[in-house]
């Protein structure tokens, strides 16, 4: 370029490999053998090519030149989309599982499977799997700790929506703010229904088992 440089600009563009002093002493030699010209603005000193040492170039050579950079532009527009889809395509080699990656894979899907197997065979046999005694012992179970819940959800509180007011917490609470019916609540020990147990209120099994328990009354009777 025909720019003017100092040698501030020369130092600073070769990242400080020569210092100031000594790219002034260079291009000082430079201007004296004639190779830049020297030209002082004010306390600054400035070097530019010397014009009449540059060869000439005929405007057939300057279209040859041009072109060879069109010709090695569109190679390295070209070179740069191989370079893209082999990056891509390393990508996907790296992401696929080894021989060995594999292997272990298909091993810990085979136990799988055959644990699955296993646990269908007593079924496909025809096996029982839980006998009449084990299913009414549940059964039993299930009926005497849901008296047992039913019982105790008469004690309730305001979390549950209440509409009769005859209910034993509404009674003794109703005259007391709701940070202290929940202090004495805490302090009583009194836990509400979670989400899991207003759930399994309305699930179908709460109701058949229910159901169920006024069928074999009336049977009974």
């Amino acid at each position: 370029m025909n720019r003017p440089y100092g040698a501030v600009d020369v130092s600073a563009n070769m990242k400080g490999a020569v210092s100031k002093a000594s790219a002034q002493k260079i291009l000082v030699s430079l201007a004296e053998k004639g190779e830049l010209v020297q030209k002082t603005y004010g306390k600054t000193t400035f070097f530019v090519a010397n014009q009449d040492r540059i060869e000439s170039i005929a405007a057939e050579k300057i279209a040859s030149i041009e072109a060879e950079i069109k010709t090695i532009e569109a190679e390295n527009t070209s070179l740069a989309l191989q370079v893209k889809a082999y990056s891509a395509e390393l990508g996907k080699l790296r992401s696929t599982p080894t021989d060995a990656e594999l292997e272990s894979r298909i091993q810990g899907t085979q136990a799988a499977i055959n644990a699955a197997l296993s646990r269908l065979e007593p079924l496909r046999s025809g096996t029982p799997i839980i006998s009449p005694e084990d299913r009414e012992q549940v059964q039993a179970e299930w009926l005497k700790w849901r008296a047992e819940w039913m019982r105790r959800k008469k004690v309730d509180g305001p979390e549950r929506h209440l509409t009769e007011k005859d209910r034993f917490w509404q009674v003794l609470t109703e005259t007391m703010r709701p940070q202290e019916a929940e202090s004495l609540a805490e302090e009583l020990g009194i836990e509400w229904d979670s989400g899991e147990h207003v759930a399994l209120e309305r699930s179908a099994i709460h109701n058949r088992k229910a159901n169920n328990v006024l069928k074999r009354k009336r049977s009974d009777m």
